[in-house]
């Protein structure tokens, strides 16, 4: 355990029991690390992030608001919260939404979302600059298990949009969301395309044109 603590690898999976996890990511110097468990393995992700990821992690979470407030579809977001199955499953995405007749299912004051109690959010959001072939692969995976409705995976070096509906154990490529619809993936490219050019508020502007027609 001394061992693993002292020399743990990051932004790689290490295979681990849910106890010498838990110990980890209670270590003080992990305080800001994003953590992830699954099919017996843990990973930890250390900051700082990069410029451009943390670009495209502003612009999804501004698009994704905009949309669902033009559209009158009740949300609420999280940026980096935990969610848990305790002694199996533990996940950190960059940004995840409850939607629709789930918005207010998480009451004020949680801090790990346990979804033992609690449903899994509707959309699970990972912003891949170094991590994309993780995102496709094992986390994908995890989030299958956690059951989350459907999840995106924004590619920032090739400027893409993956997006898979999540359902009976599986999950399957769409090019339109379900879980808001209307919205087509192909927009949030467009989006992202634009963001190479100019500035955030002229594609906001753009996007608010787009989500008015």
């Amino acid at each position: 355990m001394s061992n693993l603590q002292t020399k743990l690898p990051t932004d790689t999976w290490v295979a681990a029991t849910w106890n010498e996890y838990t110990q980890i990511i209670e270590n003080p110097a992990y305080e800001k690390a994003k953590s992830y468990y699954y099919n017996r393995k843990m990973r930890i992700e250390m900051p700082p992030v990069g410029s451009d990821h943390s670009r495209d992690h502003t612009v999804v979470i501004f698009a994704v608001n905009l949309f669902a407030t033009i559209k009158a579809i009740n949300l609420n977001g999280r940026d980096n919260c935990t969610y848990r199955k305790t002694g199996f499953d533990d996940a950190q995405p960059d940004v995840s939404y409850y939607i629709g007749k789930n918005a207010d299912v998480i009451p004020w004051g949680i801090s790990i979302i346990h979804l033992d109690i609690y449903p899994a959010p509707d959309l699970v959001i990972e912003i891949a600059n170094t991590s994309l072939a993780d995102d496709k692969g094992d986390k994908r995976l995890l989030y299958e298990e956690l059951g989350v409705g459907e999840y995106w995976i924004i590619d920032v070096q090739n400027v893409q949009v993956i997006a898979f509906a999540v359902e009976n154990g599986g999950s399957r490529k769409i090019t339109q969301s379900q879980v808001l619809p209307e919205l087509a993936i192909s927009l949030l490219e467009e989006a992202f395309r634009r963001t190479r050019e100019m500035n955030q508020t002229q594609v906001g502007a753009w996007l608010l044109s787009q989500f008015q027609q």
